[in-house]
Order: C-alpha cells, then sequence, then structure tokens
C-alpha cells in the first residue's frame, strides 16, 4: 500500500488517507477510543473530501502559524518602533518651517500643549511617559498632543 506524500501532520488530526494502486483501494487509518488502530476501505469521493479538508486544514494552519510569526513583538522592537516614531503628515509640515517659526508657534500654544509638545518631540518621551511625569493618563496626553498639532499647523499656514 503507497502512503499519499507527507504532509504535515497536525496532532488533532484524527486519520491518515493511504492510497492502494494494486487494488485501487482507498483506505482511511484511524485509532478508535480504545487507541485501537482501524483500517476502512471508502469509496473515492469520500477519500478525495477528507483529502481536500485535510489540504484546507493544513492551508488554514500555515496561514495562522504566519500570523502569529508575523504578529510577535519583542521588546527590543517595541522599543524601537517606541523611540522611531513615523514621520506624518504634520511632522512634514513643521519641518518645512524654519526653525523660528516653529519656535513661534509652539510659543503661541496654550501652556499644556507647548510643554507636551517639546516633550514629546524636541524631549523624545513617549506618551506614556508624558503621562507618568504629570500624573495623568495616556489618553489625555495623546488628545493633548493631537490638538497641538492641529493647532500648530494652522498657525503654520498663517
Amino acid at each position: 500500500m503507497a502512503d499519499r506524500p507527507k504532509r504535515r501532520k497536525y496532532r488533532d488530526n484524527p486519520y491518515i488517507l493511504s492510497y492502494c494502486e494494486e487494488k485501487n483501494l482507498y483506505i482511511v487509518t484511524f485509532k478508535d477510543v480504545t487507541g485501537k488502530i482501524n483500517k476502512i476501505e471508502v469509496q473515492e469521493e469520500i477519500y478525495k473530501a477528507l483529502d481536500r479538508f485535510e489540504l484546507d486544514d493544513i492551508k488554514e494552519m500555515n496561514e495562522y502559524d504566519r500570523h502569529i510569526e508575523h504578529s510577535e513583538i519583542y521588546e527590543d522592537n517595541l522599543c524601537a518602533r517606541a523611540m522611531d516614531k513615523p514621520t506624518g503628515l504634520e511632522d512634514y509640515i513643521i519641518q518645512k518651517s524654519t526653525f523660528e517659526d516653529l519656535k513661534k508657534a509652539i510659543d503661541m500654544l496654550p501652556e499644556v500643549q507647548k510643554r507636551r509638545i517639546k516633550k514629546y518631540y524636541f524631549e523624545d518621551k513617549t506618551e506614556q511617559q508624558i503621562a507618568d511625569e504629570e500624573n495623568a493618563t495616556h489618553q489625555s496626553v495623546h488628545i493633548i498632543l493631537e490638538r497641538a498639532i492641529e493647532n500648530l499647523k494652522k498657525i503654520l499656514k498663517n
């Protein structure tokens, strides 16, 4: 009896599919609840359906593994991401302004916005670090920074 080519075997797969060319038999091998190995002959359609289900399961397992592999975030990645802030449209507008224009615009902000903008962009602190320092919530720091950037864009456009 010739087994099909080896596939990645999932530990919970309850059966093994085999095909005997000499006798043109389709065999499903499985363990029953007592642990006894059973081999039964099945019709070709059932064999093909089980084969297709097994391939679909393997495909889903591979996609899941790739998703987990790519979504794992390690401490060093998190640290690098926190320090390496992406440049957005607001950052681009600020970068295109002269330093003096930017300094004047920041001085025009309300005190809390001014302080948090300086900590976030010039002292390279994260929103959570600012929140911890100022005994505030992360959400409030985030909202204030968004408002400060909106205000800076308005000031720098004029």
